[in-house]
């Protein structure tokens, strides 16, 4: 999976933080609703405009970023 297909990053929206396909929700946004306990099927429930693609991409996201973030340190 290529994150980079689903994650979009627009000055204009939301700040300029990483957004999902366009849209007004953030990687942060889902990944702190799976970080609170919700099954990404819940998530998926809850916003059904989203799709498992998605939420993998925002995993796939958050990984790169860290490893972006321990090869810096290193």
């Amino acid at each position: 999976m290529n994150y980079r297909d689903r994650i979009t990053i627009e000055s204009g929206k939301r700040s300029g933080k990483p957004c999902i396909r366009g849209m007004r929700i953030t990687v942060y946004d889902v990944l702190s609703y799976l970080a609170s306990g919700m099954t990404y099927q819940e998530v998926l429930e809850d916003f059904p405009y989203l799709t498992q693609e998605d939420i993998f991409a925002c995993l796939s996201y958050a990984a790169e970023r860290e490893q972006q973030t321990l090869l810096i340190q290193a």
